[in-house]
């Protein structure tokens, strides 16, 4: 039965439960004779409730007319409360009550409960559209395993099944992205050059490690020793750190070009087509670093489930070496990239702010959105070496600058003070801004420089209580490493892993499906 899902939809079952009890039959248990009917239609009818009301009472009438010559079969015994109520089977009842049944069961379906309206047809899902899901069990018939060793092939299927989605993702955005922004004249190819970056080298290197895997699969659809492959085929992951460096700058040109009206429409059409699975084009931009940062989780668990004497038993803990060291590099050489770029991006208001330690810092701790005293918004960096306040502005061609306020810290002069949250605002700094009218203030804290005439105090406050704690854990971290390399004679060139871990970089990006990658300030 066909629905109409737009408009106000009435189902008209309610007219013959009313009546069901107009049924007459004789005291033998036999319908008196009538004439014979048609079967009980339940039809669907939209803002017509007169014509809803007629047609269901006509079809009640008729249902009521039955041919006098049925036999109608005793009652059986039944714990039912039909059984108990009803003391003959009579087809035209049940009839009615299976339509009843219907009209409820289908009501429910068409129409939810108010207030919700219904949904359109044509109107897009708000959630993405998911892959179907398989395992490594669904594609055999039957197998002798071990329950540790169908886990070991369940993560290998994984493993394999995430480059085939991966290659179709990168070619997706080559066909559907790429190739008609560049036909249709929508960006250059200058422009869409530094978008993608070196996107279309990415896919023959996991096409190559598809296909490795794949032979590597036996006659019953099992993996034995996958651990020389993946150390083989390792190093040609170091093509990320291109790739990777140039994100930083792509995704501030892309963002940039989301403003022009062609750029706009193109890209929401995209994102609202079935093949998109509602994500945008930053979103499949990004998968490939995603990636990288899940070989080392998937290693993991194949070596977790890898018996002792099996002959991965020595390989996997070299590929797990490899591959880790692999995802260092690149996230130094992207922390270094993102340094660079956001450094050329400051625009300095006096020659006083142009602290040497802005210029040697090789990394960002940390940058993002903080409120001050006077309820401002600012961009804050924390750079390896100094502590700098943003206001943000766009430039003549429309890319984004941070113009510096005030004057920059050196991170081995910072003196930090958290305020706790509930602490009275008091004397005005806090009022109104920090607290909105309230007299508490709330995930606040306070940086100041020792020693600097020209520094003042720094109340800022974050977003929430999270946000509040890594800025804390953060500065904590560049003060004590600022203070330390100025004791040294040479700096350290170690680096905190977590500092330059890829999976928390902050790009800026809006996509609720990089919520759980920005972890940093």
């Amino acid at each position: 039965m066909e629905v109409e899902e737009t408009g106000e939809t009435r189902t008209s079952w309610y007219a013959a439960l009313g009546e069901s009890h107009s049924i007459t039959c004789d005291h033998a248990g036999k319908k008196r004779k009538q004439d014979p009917a048609p079967e009980p239609v339940i039809r669907i009818i939209e803002d017509e409730e007169e014509d809803e009301e007629d047609e269901m009472m006509s079809c009640h009438m008729r249902d009521s007319e039955e041919p006098s010559n049925k036999r109608v079969k005793p009652v059986v015994k039944s714990n039912s409360l039909t059984g108990v109520l009803t003391p003959m089977k009579t087809p035209a009842l049940k009839r009615i009550g299976q339509s009843i049944s219907r009209s409820i069961s289908f009501r429910t379906e068409a129409r939810p409960l108010p207030p919700a309206p219904l949904r359109s047809r044509t109107k897009a899902s708000s959630y993405p559209r998911r892959r179907n899901s398989q395992c490594w069990s669904d594609t055999v018939e039957s197998h002798d395993l071990t329950a540790k060793e169908i886990k070991r092939q369940e993560v290998i299927y994984e493993l394999t099944q995430g480059e085939r989605q991966l290659i179709e993702d990168l070619s997706l955005v080559k066909k559907v992205y790429y190739e008609p922004m560049l036909k249709l004249d929508i960006l250059t190819e200058s422009e869409l050059g530094q978008i993608f970056g070196t996107l279309d080298s990415l896919i023959p290197l996991h096409q190559d490690l598809l296909s490795r895997l794949e032979r590597l699969r036996g006659s019953e659809k099992t993996v034995g020793q996958v651990g020389p492959t993946l150390m083989h085929w390792f190093p040609c992951l170091e093509a990320y750190v291109t790739y990777c460096c140039n994100q930083v700058g792509a995704k501030a040109l892309l963002d940039q070009k989301k403003h022009e009206k062609r750029v706009e429409h193109f890209l929401r059409l995209c994102q609202e087509s079935s093949f998109s699975r509602k994500l945008d084009l930053w979103n499949f931009l990004d998968l490939p670093r995603s990636r990288l940062v899940k070989y080392p989780l998937l290693l993991k668990e194949i070596q977790k489930c890898t018996p002792p004497e099996h002959p991965d038993e020595d390989a996997l803990p070299d590929a797990l070496d490899l591959i880790q060291t692999i995802v260092a590099e690149v996230n130094k050489k992207t922390g270094e990239a993102e340094c660079q770029f956001y450094r050329r991006g400051l625009i300095y208001l006096e020659e006083s702010q142009r602290l040497t330690e802005i210029q040697l810092s090789r990394f960002l701790y940390c940058h993002g959105e903080l409120k001050n005293n006077k309820g401002q918004r600012l961009h804050v960096f924390l750079f390896e070496q100094a502590l700098v306040l943003t206001k943000p502005g766009e430039d003549k061609e429309g890319g984004q600058v941070f113009h510096v306020y005030r004057q920059p810290l050196p991170n081995s002069s910072i003196y930090l003070e958290e305020i706790p949250d509930g602490e009275p605002g008091g004397g005005g700094t806090f009022r109104g801004a920090f607290t909105g009218g309230n007299d508490k203030v709330k995930n606040c804290f306070r940086v100041s420089s020792r020693g600097r005439s020209k520094a003042h105090p720094y109340s800022l406050q974050a977003n929430d209580s999270f946000s509040k704690q890594q800025w804390i854990t953060c500065l904590r971290r560049a003060i004590v490493q600022s203070r330390d390399r100025t004791s040294q004679p040479q700096p350290s060139l170690h680096h905190d892993p977590d500092v330059y871990h890829i999976a928390k970089l902050s790009l800026g990006s809006s996509s609720d499906t990089e919520m759980a990658d920005q972890t940093s300030c």
